[in-house]
């Protein structure tokens, strides 16, 4: 049976998301084996590998360095480096499912930088999205109840970082390649998490450790490189949608793999930030419904162009 193109993209999608988890659970692993720069640092390591599956046929190498609007290009390098960072350390430090409780609020704070930095409107339907995936956040965290520590910091960081990238790609428009892009993506852990990684720089010495710190930075490369092929074959929304696929993959790892149970807060809270994120989702999917089926109901009412026949 052969497959659509969306379909396809949504296959890669989910694909790429699933690396991506098991990417995360290989980080954790190495807790206690080496430091998190240098986890870090091994994805932008293993990224190189995406280079000639993103550059397109005669296209300069040097469009990875900062030459398309520098500024956005070295804030999104930052932002990489903070979010990659941030988030190996919060793998580390909490469960699975509770540290991509708090990554999950990206789309959310990135409505509202969109707001701030681009002007942009959000619907009410938005804001109700932000809103409650917020107050899915405090039910997981329980502030007063429960202590917070450095770990929901680095959580939350990873978070803010990730929407700061989203709304710097989005400044540069679409005149920057996914070169420049995957460039940005690159020198953040190279450079940042390099330079932090080498004060305490340790050589994994068992096979143990290559194999988990290879697992890492091999899986969040071939991730990114899946959800970029996504993004050729199906619209946005779409390539995004599967995201939420990760929160099950956290739960089953924390279960299995990290004996870690949830408690029923914690499990109610992760329900509500997830169904807060689809919320999101389904209402721009019913609005890009809405607006194609308004393109194709005006089409029908626009009279036919005259044939050179009837201008006779």
């Amino acid at each position: 049976m052969k497959l659509s193109p969306p379909t396809k993209g949504l296959l890669l999608s989910l694909l790429g998301f699933a690396a991506f988890s098991i990417s995360d659970a290989f980080s954790k692993l190495l807790t206690g084996r080496l430091n998190p720069f240098e986890v870090a640092f091994s994805g932008g390591v293993f990224g190189l590998l995406l280079v000639p599956f993103v550059k397109s046929r005669g296209q300069s190498w040097l469009n990875i360095l900062p030459i398309q609007k520098p500024g956005m290009w070295w804030i999104r390098a930052v932002a990489t480096f903070i979010a990659t960072a941030a988030s190996v350390e919060s793998f580390m430090l909490l469960s699975m499912p509770e540290a991509l409780s708090l990554m999950f609020l990206m789309p959310f704070i990135a409505t509202i930088l969109s707001v701030v930095a681009l002007k942009e409107k959000v619907s009410l339907w938005g804001w109700v999205a932000v809103a409650i995936g917020f107050a899915g956040v405090l039910v997981v965290l329980r502030p007063g109840v429960r202590p917070l520590h450095f770990g929901h910091a680095c959580a939350l960081a990873a978070a803010i970082a990730s929407a700061v990238n989203v709304i710097a790609y989005r400044v540069a428009g679409t005149g920057t390649t996914k070169l420049g892009v995957l460039g940005s993506s690159l020198a953040g852990p190279l450079l940042g998490d390099g330079l932090l990684a080498l004060p305490n720089f340790t050589w994994p010495h068992t096979v143990t450790d290559w194999s988990f710190l290879f697992g890492y930075g091999f899986l969040a490369a071939l991730g990114q490189l899946l959800i970029m092929l996504a993004a050729t074959l199906t619209p946005a929304s779409r390539v995004a949608l599967p995201q939420y696929t990760q929160m099950v993959w956290a739960v089953l790892f924390s279960y299995l793999l990290f004996h870690e149970p949830l408690d029923k807060w914690t499990i109610i809270g992760v329900t509500i930030v997830t169904l807060s994120g689809m919320l999101d989702w389904f209402r721009k999917h019913l609005l890009a419904l809405k607006q194609r089926r308004l393109a194709r109901k005006q089409a029908r009412l626009q009279p036919a162009s005259p044939t050179p026949a009837d201008a006779k």
